[in-house]
């Protein structure tokens, strides 16, 4: 239910063409939005104060949902990090870019996979036009900060060769090598790019943070795309001693409870504020959108997702359920919160539709203000993950994920495994943790939802996985 009625009011907004990457690019009059894109990595739905934690410390971005727009059914396109990002990079859906998970797509004991999984793409391919690459032909300026991981700029498929003409750490690592200065791996074989220069002590997400006010302080005379990829609070979990003390010297809350992920939580909630408190010392609140996500849903072993069910890498709304948040002054009314869903392939068509360029290249995204003003609940949401994903539990003899497809329409969701062909449906606003399956109780739900699925697929030309693993065994 919406609790203010949402209205955008988008001025209009010019075209200017840009000049090649090896130029130096013209100052462009600021008639469009800033565009500020803070991606936290394995952020769980409750795991802000404003969605209910009573253990996490999110003051600055509590701040900012209370200031902008506050959404309770936003999820990341996959359930992990690597397809999730080519979604939101491509605005496709993960039949249309191939990347399906983080690779290798047979992960987990092979004798418990019935099927061969789809092939796998790590990167996004060159031949795609990024968001990135959208924005610049409009006149933006856009800087990548932190993870990428979906390629190398020495491969082609990193940053510089998407369209940003910053990058400071982006490559095809999908953790941390270390959170602390030099940034590391322990035998020092491989190093985040573009933080060599820096401190004994220093913080990755309080370095990252700076990278990013430095890039806004050079570009805020011409509108400028900023997708600030924190690391955090994926693992390896560390934060500075006397934050983690902080936490371990508080009362746990109900379900979280991990002083090391709490201080995580703070130090990303710390680099928020300082962003949100330099854009507005500079003068360009009012001309600048923030927007801060999740790639995916909290990591089971490190946080609870409570009410939802699963985390990180599952099919459950604990794996693709994330915390958005919106703001952007004199356009968006503060306080305002919506349930209609959107999702992570949103992303493209909303920002190049803001610098009014053209999508007709990345059909799967709508613009989420069109969305959200037009209140389209009843809208159909897909997902798809034709491999296997091991457990955390159980040294990978279970599974977080087996081959699936999924779709959310409207209130209802549809899980369709392709090993057994069985299917799970579970109305979520009568039961947002999936408690109870639905498909023997309600067989006219369940086909509608499955022919949507399945028309989706062929529409997409998704691979599906058919062919029997023959080192299966049946283990259970």
């Amino acid at each position: 239910m919406e609790k203010r009625t949402v209205r955008f009011l988008f001025c209009a907004l010019s075209f200017t063409p840009l000049v090649a990457f090896a130029q130096k690019e013209p100052r462009t009059k600021l008639t469009k939005p800033n565009i500020v894109f803070i991606l936290a990595d394995d952020l769980g739905w409750t795991d802000l104060g404003v969605m209910g934690s009573d253990y996490y410390e999110t003051p600055n971005i509590d701040r900012l949902a209370a200031e902008g727009l506050l959404f309770d059914n936003a999820y990341a396109a996959a359930a992990n990090s690597a397809p999730s990002r080519a979604c939101m990079m491509t605005g496709m859906y993960t039949p249309r870019h191939g990347v399906y998970t983080v690779s290798p797509p047979d992960r987990g004991d092979r004798r418990l996979r019935k099927l061969i999984p789809i092939a796998n793409t790590d990167d996004v391919r060159a031949d795609f036009v990024t968001m990135a690459e959208a924005l610049r032909q409009q006149g933006y300026r856009c800087g990548h900060i932190g993870k990428w991981h979906l390629g190398d700029d020495a491969d082609g498929t990193g940053p510089l060769s998407q369209g940003f003409i910053w990058n400071v750490g982006g490559n095809r690592a999908g953790s941390p090598y270390s959170y602390f200065y030099p940034y590391c791996l322990p035998d020092k074989s491989k190093c985040h790019l573009g933080l060599e220069k820096g401190t004994p002590g220093e913080y990755l997400t309080d370095r990252l943070t700076d990278e990013a006010v430095s890039f806004i302080k050079s570009h805020k005379d011409a509108p400028f795309f900023l997708h600030l990829s924190h690391h955090a609070v994926h693992t390896a979990l560390q934060a500075p001693a006397s934050v983690v003390d902080k936490y371990k010297n508080k009362p746990v809350g109900k379900y979280h409870t991990n002083p090391v992920y709490a201080a995580m939580i703070e130090k990303l909630d710390d680099g928020v504020g300082k962003i949100c408190r330099a854009i507005q010392e500079m003068g360009i609140e009012e001309n600048t959108i923030i927007i801060f996500y999740s790639d995916n849903g909290g990591s089971e072993p490190v946080t609870d997702n409570y009410p939802l069910h699963g985390g990180k890498g599952t099919p459950y709304e604990g794996g693709s359920r994330v915390p958005l948040i919106i703001k952007w002054p004199g356009k968006i009314p503060a306080g305002t919160r919506t349930s209609v869903p959107v999702i992570g392939v949103d992303f493209y068509p909303t920002f190049v539709h803001l610098a009014k360029g053209e999508t007709s290249g990345n059909p799967d995204g709508r613009d989420i203000f069109e969305v959200v003003k037009n209140k389209e609940t009843e809208r159909d949401l897909f997902w798809h993950f034709p491999a296997y994903l091991e457990s955390y539990l159980n040294g990978g003899k279970d599974f977080r994920a087996r081959p699936y497809s999924s779709i959310r329409s409207g209130d209802w969701k549809l899980i369709y495994n392709y090993e057994d062909k069985s299917m799970e449906l579970y109305n979520l606003k009568e039961d947002l943790g999936e408690t109870r399956n639905m498909a023997g109780l309600n067989p006219q739900k369940k086909e509608e939802l499955y022919n949507k699925l399945m028309k989706w697929i062929d529409d997409t030309h998704a691979p599906v996985p058919t062919e029997p693993n023959p080192y299966y065994q049946g283990i259970k």
